[in-house]
C-alpha cells in the first residue's frame, strides 16, 4: 500500500485521511518516486532515486541511452524492467521523458519531467 500522491501532494479521501494505493499503482507510484527523485539524495537510502536529473548537463547524442540506462537503474529493486525512453525537450531547459516499462505481463508509462 502507498499514499496516494499527485503534483508532490498527498490526496485528501474527504474524511481526514489519505488515499491510498494498492496493486500495479502502488507499484507504479514507488516506480515514479524512484525516478524523480535524485539518486544519493537520502542519506539512509543512498541507492534510492535515480540519476535521471544528469541528463541536462549531458550531449543530446547520449542522453537517450543514458536515459535508459538511469531508468533502469532506479526501478530495478522494484523488480521493474524499462522498455523504452521518449525524451522531448520542454521549456527553460526541462526534459520531458516518457519511461516505458514491463509491468507483471503489461506495459505502463511513467512521465517524469526534469
Amino acid at each position: 500500500m502507498e499514499n496516494k500522491l499527485v503534483s508532490g501532494d498527498y490526496v485528501p479521501d474527504g474524511a481526514g485521511g489519505i488515499l491510498r494505493q494498492h496493486g500495479k499503482e502502488a507499484l507504479l507510484s514507488r516506480a515514479l518516486f524512484c525516478l524523480t527523485c535524485r539518486r544519493g539524495a537520502f542519506p539512509f537510502l543512498p541507492e534510492l532515486g535515480s540519476r535521471l536529473w544528469q541528463l541536462k548537463e549531458q550531449k543530446p547524442a547520449s542522453m537517450a541511452a543514458n536515459a535508459m540506462s538511469y531508468a533502469a537503474e532506479a526501478v530495478a529493486p522494484l523488480g521493474l524492467t524499462v522498455t523504452g525512453v521518449q525524451i522531448t525537450p520542454a521549456e527553460n531547459r526541462c526534459i520531458h521523458l516518457d519511461v516505458q516499462l514491463a509491468l507483471q505481463g503489461d506495459t505502463a508509462v511513467l512521465e517524469v519531467t526534469l
